[in-house]
């Protein structure tokens, strides 16, 4: 793509974001799908955000794939939801794409050393999260992510469809406007299941070595790599 059509699709897509602010993310998502099916994706770790997507997007078009990021090091409830949404939802296998590194935990550790989450967490995350994530999203134009604006500093100015400059695809976010309030109502009103590690002080749940639970009022990011600045896995930074 020349430059020239670069910029004037980056353009397209504000615009096409910024008429979508009013719309609910039902809405925004079946726009969306409507326009990229079937080259769209949700990129699903099934945190709270994700399932009410997983939901969503059922009711709308249910061939829309979803893909997790498999590090290898997730918490045990989190794949028990897993199974948990591809049966309440009929999943089919081709729908539900497990991404990993393309390194074992065992080559990781003897490559850059045991415990690389502690020493280097952005390295392991750059191994584990965004090398697996640029791979599989080459296969599509756009991806749906469960990213809201108050959930840190670094998302505050999300948008409902934009560029996304890092990967080179369309990033739509049709929960950007969403509270977390907003997202339990979801999850209650339509009973979707969600991981139990939430009714545990985890409103943010990745890895196994760097997620602990969080003192209800602090920053519901601040259980991810406690103890270090680190707040972003690099998933969705430009």
């Amino acid at each position: 793509m020349t430059v020239n059509g670069r910029s004037e699709l980056v353009a397209t897509l504000k615009s096409w974001g910024e008429s979508l602010e009013s719309k609910q993310p039902q809405d925004v998502l079946a726009e969306a799908i409507k326009r990229y099916a079937p080259k769209i994706v949700l990129a699903c770790s099934f945190g709270a955000e994700d399932v009410v997507l997983v939901d969503m997007i059922h009711r709308i078009n249910p061939s829309v794939p979803l893909f997790y990021l498999d590090t290898d090091f997730l918490f045990q409830e989190t794949y028990a939801t897993r199974d948990q949404v591809v049966e309440r939802y009929q999943l089919r296998p081709a729908q539900v794409i497990q991404v990993q590194s393309r390194l074992t935990p065992e080559q990781q550790a003897r490559q850059y050393g045991e415990a690389l989450w502690s020493s280097d967490p952005d390295r392991c995350c750059q191994l584990r999260k965004v090398e697996p994530l640029t791979r599989v999203l080459k296969e599509f134009d756009a991806w749906i992510t469960g990213i809201r604006r108050d959930q840190a500093p670094t998302r505050a100015n999300a948008k409902m469809i934009e560029w996304d400059e890092k990967f080179q695809l369309a990033k739509v976010n049709p929960l950007a406007k969403w509270s977390w309030s907003d997202v339990w109502t979801y999850i209650n009103v339509y009973e979707v299941p969600y991981n139990p590690l939430h009714d545990q002080n985890y409103p943010s749940i990745g890895c196994t070595h760097c997620t602990k639970p969080v003192t209800p009022g602090e920053d519901p990011r601040s259980g991810r790599w406690q103890g270090n600045a680190k707040t972003e896995c690099g998933l969705h930074k430009a």
